[in-house]
């Protein structure tokens, strides 16, 4: 009997691996009948990767190849700088008999918030070597400096300032009681905030499913009534939040990107553990992009400057090429096993052809979401003191051109300025002009303006809020030089100015139009701010998690044996868990929001 129970075991086994064998020659059969591009090459050679861009984007793209074996070449199309809208410049005029004393100018400020892990993972493997010789235990992250508080001006009353982080002294601690308790005269109605603090407590509780389906087509406008209230509640919690931070308007926003951002910097200003803002200690540049340019040449990346991609050539199903005009006006054909676009999305917007289109057609969504881009462009004061009117960012919520600014130098402990252009400049007082289509107090809309009329209004602006009161804090006679992006091109006599690099916003009802890393083209993937990323937004990090998400579809594309970029999604607090599950369920059978206490 067990000799029968044994052999039917074993008839069965073999019934088992004989089906398998036929399933496995069927399926190898039929794969035999697809053409399928040879999109890695020989086996016993090293892929080929060319990216085209080296913004943030490509510069990551870069680094995780690299670091994996790969063959990797970069086209870019600035004649100087690498790193994209991130790069410092050297402001045109300004060296001495020195020719590394320009003052650094920039394509507008940034901010490191506490809930970017994708980039600042990345800045953790670039080694940097500091002023004394001393090697960074964590490379270029270590030149990451916390501010201490976020200063809220307005030209109508007293500045608001709370404290950047989580209060780890006891003036931090006052600062934040001040505000909590009514200490600062907002000008808000206890009803409006009582309902800005409910709308806050309901995207906290709310599943992701529902914030991906209803508040991503929802404006924060709507979602905010803004309509209801003072003019006050709309300058402070509703239009602030969205034209100074992302460059988008209220109206359009989308909730969801909107205010999973917001949610993300409120939790980290309540975590002890978390710097929630902070700035590199010196040019960006200096501290960041070139010691990253030294360390991918010196892996082996071919980083091409001044060298712009003019189109895309198809055929038999994939890229066959690349047409670039190098720096001497010639143009090339570059190939490639594998290529990977890291340009913004209006500039692969007009590279799509139709041959691409026929091969992939959600190439047209990316095509019209390259229509929601807006201008968001730097603007430099060079001051003859080092005037640090808040220890962090500043938001001028009531600016007609939705200014923010940072004084830099209280932050460059590392960089002596006096050394750059005349010798007098002693601070840097750096702003962000996020709104071009607004009319200032000279009477004009900034896309009409000249850079000089641009930089009067700016200034105009700024002392309105900052010398409230009959301060005395900003005077004209500070300014040794100034200095306006050079995105910023003029225009002719009947045009506006042009914007060179514009900057993707998250409207209403977008994320559907956005790309993933991967394409029906099977050797084209994509990586930049505007792909389909957790972060979601038009920053750094998100160019940088893109870059890591085009370079996992590349090793699976390419059956390479290397490890896997690591993502990360964005956290949020255990406590508020529960709760959002509670309203997955509610979602899930088709019902709204409900406060879970």
């Amino acid at each position: 009997m067990q000799y029968v129970k044994y052999a039917c075991e074993k008839s069965a086994l073999v019934g088992i691996l004989f089906f398998s064998k036929l399933l496995i020659g069927f399926f190898g059969m039929l794969n035999s009948f697809v053409k399928k591009p040879d999109i890695t090459g020989a086996k016993n050679r090293m892929t080929k990767v060319v990216i085209l861009g080296g913004g943030v984007a490509g510069m990551s793209a870069a680094h995780e190849l690299i670091d994996r074996g790969f063959s990797v070449e970069v086209y870019e199309t600035n004649r100087q700088y690498c790193g994209g809208k991130a790069r410092s410049v050297n402001v045109p005029g300004t060296a001495n008999e020195n020719p590394d004393s320009a003052l650094p100018g920039e394509h507008g400020f940034r901010f490191f918030p506490g809930f970017y892990k994708h980039i600042t993972d990345t800045m953790s493997r670039i080694p940097y070597r500091d002023e004394n010789g001393h090697m960074n235990r964590h490379g270029v992250l270590d030149n990451l400096t916390p501010t201490e508080s976020i200063m809220i001006a307005r030209t109508n009353g007293e500045p608001i300032i709370t404290s950047a982080t989580f209060p780890r002294s006891l003036k931090q601690l006052e600062l934040v009681l001040k505000v909590m308790f009514g200490g600062d005269d907002s000008g808000l109605t206890p009803e409006e905030e009582k309902f800005f603090a409910e709308r806050v407590w309901q995207l906290m509780t709310s599943c992701q499913e529902r914030r991906q389906n209803f508040y991503e087509k929802v404006g924060w406008w709507e979602y905010m009534e803004a309509d209801r209230f003072s003019d006050t509640y709309r300058h402070l919690l509703v239009e602030g939040l969205t034209r100074t931070l992302v460059a988008a308007q209220a109206k359009l926003a989308s909730t969801k990107t909107g205010g999973d951002i917001f949610l993300q910097l409120i939790f980290n200003m309540m975590d002890p553990f978390v710097n929630a803002d902070r700035v590199l200690n010196g040019p960006t540049n200096d501290k960041w992009l070139d010691p990253w340019l030294a360390y991918l040449t010196g892996k082996g990346v071919r980083y091409h400057l001044n060298n712009k991609v003019d189109s895309l050539e198809v055929a038999d199903g994939k890229i066959a090429a690349a047409m670039i005009t190098d720096e001497d006006g010639n143009v090339k054909r570059i190939t490639s096993d594998i290529f990977l676009s890291a340009v913004p999305v209006e500039v692969f917007a007009g590279l799509i052809t139709p041959d691409m289109i026929a091969l992939d057609s959600t190439f047209t969504q990316i095509q019209t979401l390259a229509n929601n881009v807006q201008w968001m462009n730097g603007l430099q004061f060079f001051l003859n003191q080092d005037v640090s009117i808040n220890k962090g960012h500043i938001i001028y919520c009531d600016s007609q051109w939705a200014v923010t600014s940072i004084s830099q130098v209280q932050f460059w402990k590392g960089f002596d300025i006096t050394k750059c252009y005349n010798g007098k400049v002693k601070g840097v007082l750096s702003v962000d002009i996020s709104d071009w289509n607004s009319v200032g107090y000279n009477g004009k809309i900034a896309k009409d303006c000249t850079a000089e009329e641009i930089k009067d209004e700016i200034w105009k602006e700024i002392k309105a809020a900052v010398n409230y009161g009959g301060k005395n804090i900003l005077t004209d006679d500070m300014v040794e030089t100034w200095y306006l992006d050079h995105d910023i091109r003029p225009g002719t006599e009947n045009t506006i100015n042009h914007d060179k690099e514009p900057l993707l916003v998250n409207n209403i009802n977008t994320w559907c139009l956005r790309p993933t890393a991967y394409t029906n083209i099977p050797n084209l993937f994509l990586s930049g701010d505007y792909v389909r990323t957790y972060t979601d937004l038009a920053t750094m990090e998100g160019a940088n998690e893109s870059a890591r998400r085009a370079v996992n579809c590349i090793i699976d594309a390419t059956g390479t044996d290397a490890d896997l970029c690591e993502i990360w999604p964005l956290s949020e607090p255990l406590l508020l868990a529960p709760f959002r599950e509670m309203d997955k369920l509610r979602w899930e059978k088709g019902m709204p929001w409900k406060n879970p206490l």
